[in-house]
């Protein structure tokens, strides 16, 4: 054991180099052993293009469309319910993404169930860090979501939404190639 131990250190610290020296950053270990793509295509199937780190669970029922990237320490929770998300998406570190929730189960002793709800997220999504994102909650296209919103309603195509909990807050405008955040005058 010793001597595996020993030889995993001198991985790691190779692999730490490499990362390094390539994307100039230090991953955990984990993800520095592991193939981003392989997994996406594991999970989701192959020729799709999809990014999926190792520290990701996922769970129950998820969908995800083509070209998108789901960052470390992210959830993507089913359930008993489902969770798609479309093509060209980011779903950067620390999302959770959850299609059930047992508040009720919990406050009441075990009594009442557990509620469910799809979480749908459109095509061309930007989801920043440690957002959340609740049961029965849809996001349109070419949505983005600031870092540590908590999303609890649904919203319609082009939105900004920040906040505990998310409110609209501008709009995402997109001509050709030029795009946009406008965001409303308080």
């Amino acid at each position: 054991m010793t001597k595996l131990k020993l030889n995993l250190i001198k991985l790691q610290k190779v692999l730490r180099a490499e990362s390094k020296q390539k994307y100039k950053r230090v991953n955990p270990f984990v993800e520095d052993i592991t193939d981003w793509k392989e997994r996406g295509e594991y999970i989701f199937g192959k020729n799709k293009n999809i990014t999926v780190y190792n520290t990701c669970t996922v769970s129950g029922n998820v969908e995800v469309g083509e070209n998108t990237w789901i960052g470390p320490y992210t959830a993507l929770d089913g359930g008993n319910s489902s969770v798609k998300i479309g093509t060209n998406c980011s779903i950067s570190s620390g999302v959770n993404i959850l299609a059930h929730d047992s508040v009720k189960w919990a406050l009441s002793g075990g009594i009442l169930p557990y509620e469910y709800g799809r979480v749908e997220i459109g095509n061309n999504c930007f989801v920043g860090t440690n957002a959340v994102i609740t049961k029965g909650v849809t996001i349109g296209n070419n949505c983005l979501i600031g870092a540590n919103a908590v999303v609890t309603k649904s919203f319609p195509d082009f939105s900004i939404i920040l906040g505990v909990p998310g409110v609209r807050k501008g709009r995402v405008l997109i001509d050709g190639k030029n795009l946009k955040l406008e965001y409303f005058k308080v």
